[in-house]
């Protein structure tokens, strides 16, 4: 395997940030090596000028881990991150990507973890989150890097492994990894996977599904099947259709968690994609799936729990 990245480079450096806030976030980017990596002959892995990645890795911090900065100072590490025919490969032989992300980029974040740690933390707390591979990547590093830095764990604000499952045997396996009951409680995992109805009905089976899964509600703050209406979601982020920039507006975005399955299922009428693009995405998160939403349907309701869980962090420091 390759050698990591040097984090002591600021190129291998998404986001750098100038600090100006008491709580940090570690933000650890999606799948965006997607069409390009099943081309015929593609490699396994995203070199760092993949024009696919940078390109998705843009749109993703818009509409997903700007939401963190509000409240903290987001850091982004780039990483070597798998492409779709290895994560497809691993899912249908192991139930898991697990063997995807094993190697080199999980060797990067826990790189660029270790780096951010010994020479950007400076003993401030922190939160770590990230979205599907991203994700995946996270949890990995909850189980493994974070039980051998129990010190550094122990300032964790919380968790955002948004759209890949936490379970419910990792977290008997795993005690030190706490999922969240309510709104501002601290040192939890906050997780979800986004649907519409027709996944739930057809009984699905996706690559960020698994056994024993747990979602809580992002309107409300729940784990039942307590429903969430459309009003008290705060705000959607979309492409302003005049201007093309980012904006904030109510696309019926309701929520409610479907226990039995493990996944939050909502009415909001999902994007459109083009043919290829939904091939792709039908068959790794189904028909009805919402996975590449699972942020920007509730930008504002996270970016609204990011800063609550933060003031409920320092409030108890």
């Amino acid at each position: 395997m390759n050698k990591p990245l040097d984090y002591s480079q600021k190129k291998n450096w998404y986001k750098l940030p100038e600090i100006s806030k008491e709580v940090d976030t570690f933000y650890v980017y999606a799948t965006n090596y997607i069409l390009s990596s099943l081309v015929e002959g593609a490699p396994d892995f995203a070199s760092l000028d993949n024009a696919e990645m940078l390109e998705g890795i843009e749109g993703e911090y818009i509409a997903h881990s700007s939401a963190f900065e509000v409240a903290t100072n987001l850091f982004m590490p780039f990483y070597r991150q798998c492409g779709m025919r290895i994560m497809k490969n691993a899912w249908k032989q192991t139930g898991n990507v697990d063997a995807a992300i094993s190697g080199m980029p999980y060797a990067d974040i826990t790189a660029a973890l270790d780096y951010y740690f010994e020479h950007y933390n400076q003993g401030r707390p922190f939160i770590i989150a990230g979205h599907s591979q991203g994700s995946a990547i996270v949890k990995m590093s909850l189980k493994k890097y974070f039980t051998q830095h129990p010190d550094r764990y122990e300032r964790m604000v919380a968790a955002y492994p948004i759209g890949y499952s936490i379970t419910k045997d990792e977290l008997v396996e795993f005690p030190h990894m706490k999922f969240a009951k309510g709104e501002i409680d601290t040192g939890v995992i906050i997780s979800w996977n986004t649907e519409g109805r027709k996944n739930v009905e057809q009984n699905v089976e996706t690559a960020v599904l698994l056994p024993g899964a747990i979602s809580i509600n992002p309107l409300n703050w729940k784990l039942d099947d307590t429903y969430a209406p459309a009003s008290e979601n705060l705000g959607s982020i979309v492409q302003n259709e005049t201007t093309g920039e980012p904006d904030f507006a109510n696309v019926g975005a309701d929520a409610q968690v479907v226990p039995s399955r493990g996944v939050i299922v909502t009415n909001a009428k999902s994007e459109p994609m083009d043919e290829e693009a939904f091939k792709v995405a039908s068959e790794f998160f189904g028909p009805d799936g919402r996975h590449g939403e699972d942020y920007s349907l509730f930008y504002c309701n996270i970016r609204d729990n990011v800063a609550k869980r933060v003031a409920a962090y320092l409030a108890n420091k």
